[in-house]
């Protein structure tokens, strides 16, 4: 069983946009061996972008956790010890925040981020495992 973490465009893909996912994080998805998790960070973000119209939704925020429920990912919290550890993470690439702490929680909870910014590649010297 391989473990993965969507990036945040990549969870609102899955649900309303799948043909702008790559072909292998569509094969990732589809296969039920696989655990694929949302973190609350993207919830967060999300729901931020929303109320500040930077974002338009089919659905309101508040409906995305029971549609993610729905296609099989489970949520990923934010747990202390991520939070107080996360000053480690290099600043290099990213300054966005919520980027930043979708970095750290794959790091740190050993995750294959499913992304399409390039620019965390960056971070795969630090650990990260990402894939598109």
């Amino acid at each position: 069983m391989t473990l993965y973490l969507l990036d945040t465009h990549s969870f609102l893909w899955s649900i309303f946009e799948t043909s702008r996912l790559s072909i292998p994080v569509r094969s990732i998805l589809s296969n039920g061996k696989n655990t694929i998790y949302v973190s609350a960070v993207s919830f967060w973000e999300i729901s931020l972008k929303f109320g500040l119209g930077k974002l338009e939704l089919e659905n309101t925020p508040e409906q995305l956790p029971a549609l993610a429920k729905q296609m099989g990912f489970l949520t990923l919290p934010i747990e202390p010890e991520e939070v107080a550890s996360f000053y480690r993470l290099p600043k290099i690439a990213h300054k966005d925040p919520f980027d930043r702490m979708l970095i750290w929680q794959a790091i740190s909870r050993n995750l294959i981020l499913l992304s399409k910014d390039k620019q965390f590649e960056q971070y795969s010297q630090y650990g990260l495992k990402i894939l598109w």
